[in-house]
């Protein structure tokens, strides 16, 4: 009697990218019904082929890559703070038994407050600047990265780092030659994530601070009825969201291929 074939759970690339353009087809198709038919009525709402059209229209515009570009540089300096201290205190942290015990709550504690809950504190101190945007992004991501890094620096093998001392090497070479590299998995997962993350604190903060970006430019349409683009600037933040997460799943796929989890995405 033949034993059952086990099929693995993990999609192959092809099959993901196929299923996810058929639900956003799907979602596509959703919208169109709602806006030409049930809330046809509704000026506040806006057809996907209105959507399109506008931001046809943005996209030319040399203001719409301006303001976009100021929403990334946001994103971009405050997702690299949060990698250095993310890293150096998940690192520091994660090797010592006393510290993951005595932080363990208040990281869980931090990691559950939303970054923009923060706002009213980041304008007292700094107001409508690039600096609030930065240290909303960074409150709101550096929990993650340096839980993941903690969990990576603690599931290190205590025979390999056995190993390295006995070739002489010092805490210094321990940490870079062998922690770091084994904990690259759960570093991606964490900067993964966190990249999300700051770019949906990003245009938060914009949106409610009043910062030039692509927020600033969603509550600016909001303000003039221009409900069109309004929808238009919000289809460019999910584009923008789904472009970085593809870019990071992208580089977690080069650099940890020797990975087993990424050895199965690829069969």
């Amino acid at each position: 009697m033949t034993s059952p074939v086990v099929r693995s759970p993990v999609l192959k690339r092809r099959d993901a990218w196929t299923y996810g353009l058929a639900g956003f087809v799907v979602a596509i198709a959703l919208w169109e019904l709602v806006t030409r038919v049930w809330l046809k009525s509704n000026a506040q709402l806006a057809a996907p082929e209105d959507v399109f059209v506008a931001l046809t229209r943005l996209v030319t515009d040399g203001t719409f890559w301006q303001e976009t570009g100021r929403t990334m540089r946001a994103w971009a300096i405050g997702l690299a703070l949060s990698l250095v201290l993310g890293v150096a205190a998940g690192v520091l942290i994660g090797s010592s038994r006393v510290l993951w015990h005595a932080f363990r709550p208040t990281l869980d504690f931090l990691r559950s407050v939303p970054g923009i809950a923060l706002m009213p504190l980041t304008l007292l101190l700094w107001g409508p600047t690039l600096r609030s945007d930065v240290f909303l992004i960074v409150f709101g991501t550096v929990w993650t990265l340096i839980v993941q890094t903690t969990y990576g620096v603690r599931a290190v093998d205590e025979m390999t780092l056995e190993t390295a001392r006995s070739f002489g090497f010092n805490r210094i070479q321990r940490v870079f030659l062998v922690v770091l590299p084994s904990s690259l998995p759960y570093l991606a997962t964490g900067l993964r994530i966190a990249s999300s993350v700051a770019i949906t604190v990003a245009i938060s903060a914009e949106l409610l601070i009043g910062n030039p970006g692509l927020g600033n430019q969603i509550g600016l349409a909001r303000s003039y009825g221009q409900f069109t683009e309004m929808y238009a600037l919000i289809l460019t933040s999910g584009v923008l969201g789904v472009a970085l997460q593809a870019g990071s799943s992208a580089l977690e796929r080069r650099f940890l291929r020797w990975h087993e989890s990424q050895r199965a995405a690829q069969r």
